[in-house]
């Protein structure tokens, strides 16, 4: 489930365009607002509450999990 998650809400451009250029990467959230590489936000996936971060691997973004729980203020 969590594999689908992070599929699901990963936005995945090419690295790089035709002319050589870089293509900004970035993660989304479940409302589909832009969420910058290493920017955390709190998640919530099948009743957990979690603090998520948006990272590369593989040269995909996605979401990895930093901290159970989330920071309330």
């Amino acid at each position: 489930m969590k594999r689908i998650f992070i599929l699901l809400f990963a936005f995945a451009p090419v690295l790089a365009s035709a002319q050589g250029k870089t293509v900004e990467c970035y993660c989304t959230d479940k409302s589909g607002t832009r969420v910058e590489m290493g920017e955390t936000i709190c998640m919530q996936v099948d009743g957990r509450s979690f603090m998520a971060q948006c990272q590369m691997s593989l040269n995909v973004p996605m979401w990895r999990k930093v901290s159970d729980g989330c920071l309330s203020s």
